[in-house]
């Protein structure tokens, strides 16, 4: 190259090339390169042609065998495998809230004849509370009113005082505290009710593996409160506290056996057997002798407690079984079902008895509806569907419909929401999968709020309103958990 066409700037930079150039190669660092670039090169080569064959698995001399659902082969449903998953807890808790430090004895076996209950503190708390509700209830009807004993309830419907709270909640004062937080079952909650108490705030409720489960929130004792027997082997599938004798509770299961807990004869007694599971639980507000029940496949069987017998009468109403069952408070010879066919009817008692009893109002959904429920004035009804609808049935005669959209899709491992009414027509309370408590406006037809907390840990998915003190909701989780909350 002829330099002297080349600027000074150029001339350096060809100086410096050269200079670095004898410096590398002072130092070999090329063939050094080289060579280690070989030697890499060979190693990888030797990686790769080394393979192991992984060993043949043996061909197995048994048949496959492809599993089916019972449904799919036609068979009737195995109730002997629905205890659900197993955990750490005991069958009987006396002493903490906290499943970690359980006390008490070990799960009993369940025995063919009746279950003693030997805790004393829940049998005096039962009649005291029994006692309390008969005194007030005699005391509404007045000295020229007779009391039916077969119907004690009569009066206190004739006088119109339904147990109607007039106040409305203030939905802002609402909170849950660490308190009203408790673990009283050791499987998912089925079924909650508040006992009717003006001055005590007690909850029984029933779980997936049958046990029944007392809460006395009020307790003072070491033990908090809480009461756990196993009556059932199935799970359960209603709760009556009847109103004017809270000494004695029905409890159902979906193995087809109704217990009554007396707490004057201080046990659980089976009173009836059937081969049908039964899946609901319900009693006439004037009838306190009789229980009506979903049993089998769409049937509703009435039964008289004092005869023990079969079931007076028994009607097929729907297709398919019967979730719940429910009666208007203004007129008791009106009754609601819902059944998983899809839809919710209306009937009327009085015109009930024949083959084909036919409905007064029947609300479709496009698939199971879980639950309709009678407001507490009567005038309204409202359905819960895995559609993701809530109805509202409202009315001079329930002609006026209304759907409004909630997500009701839960996994398999909780139970299926059922919205609830409050103290008055204005709102209906419903779970949702974000650990909250939906508050719907029959008004606005909407979700106007969500009660949400930290001390929420899981998703609630029953509930229960206390028929006597306004803001007073628990609701239930899979997890044997409830959640209280209390209007301030």
């Amino acid at each position: 190259m002829d330099n002297r066409n080349l600027t000074e700037y150029e001339r350096r930079r060809l100086e410096n090339i050269r200079r670095n150039n004898e410096m590398m190669a002072s130092l070999k660092l090329q063939s050094t390169a080289a060579a280690l670039s070989a030697e890499a090169k060979r190693q990888r080569v030797e990686l790769k042609s080394y393979k192991v064959s992984p060993k043949k698995k043996p061909k197995t001399e048994s048949p496959i065998v492809i599993r089916r659902s019972l449904r799919t082969r036609g068979l009737p449903p195995d109730f002997s495998s629905s205890d659900g998953p197993k955990d750490e807890f005991e069958s009987v808790i006396k002493g903490s809230k906290s499943p970690s430090t359980p006390e008490g004895s070990n799960s009993p076996s369940l025995s063919e004849g009746p279950l003693s209950i030997e805790d004393r503190v829940l049998l005096d708390k039962i009649l005291v509370l029994s006692k309390e509700s008969q005194t007030r209830n005699s005391n509404l009807c007045s000295g020229d009113d007779e009391v039916d004993e077969k119907n004690p309830l009569n009066c206190l419907l004739k006088k119109g005082n339904h147990g109607i709270v007039e106040s409305s909640v203030d939905l802002g004062s609402m909170t849950l505290n660490a308190e009203s937080v408790a673990r009283i079952m050791p499987s998912r909650i089925m079924n909650l009710r508040f006992f009717p108490s003006t001055d005590s705030t007690m909850m029984v409720a029933g779980d997936k593996s049958g046990h029944i489960g007392f809460w006395d929130v009020d307790c003072e004792a070491e033990r908090d409160g809480i009461f756990l027997y196993q009556p059932h082997a199935h799970p359960v599938s209603g709760i009556l506290i009847q109103e004017f004798s809270q000494s004695k509770i029905f409890t159902s299961c979906y193995g087809g056996s109704i217990q009554l807990m007396d707490a004057e004869k201080e046990v659980f007694d089976q009173i009836y057997s059937s081969e049908s599971a039964i899946f609901s639980l319900s009693q006439r507000p004037d009838g306190v002798s009789f229980l009506y029940f979903g049993e089998g496949n769409g049937g509703l069987s009435l039964w008289d407690t004092r005869a023990r017998k079969n079931p007076s009468s028994s009607w097929t109403l729907h297709e398919y079984r019967i979730n719940t069952i429910d009666f208007n408070i203004n007129n008791p010879n009106i009754m609601a079902t819902s059944s998983s066919d899809g839809t919710a009817c209306i009937w009327d008692l009085r015109k009930i008895d024949s083959d084909k009893p036919e409905t007064l109002k029947m609300v479709r959904h496009e698939r199971a509806v879980h639950s309709a429920y009678f407001s507490p004035s009567g005038s309204s009804l409202a359905t819960t569907s895995v559609d993701n609808k809530l109805g509202l049935l409202g009315g001079a005669n329930f002609e006026e419909l209304s759907m409004i959209y909630h997500e009701n899709h839960t996994c398999r491992w909780i139970s299926s929401f059922r919205a609830i009414w409050g103290w008055d027509d204005s709102y209906l309370f419903i779970g949702n999968m974000k650990r909250g408590v939906d508050v719907i406006s029959t008004a606005c037809r909407r979700t106007v709020m969500t009660l949400q907390s930290a001390h929420m840990s899981a998703i609630p998915c029953r509930f229960s309103a206390h028929p006597s003190k306004v803001g007073m909701l628990a609701g239930a989780t899979a997890g044997g958990q409830i959640y209280m909350w209390k209007s301030c």
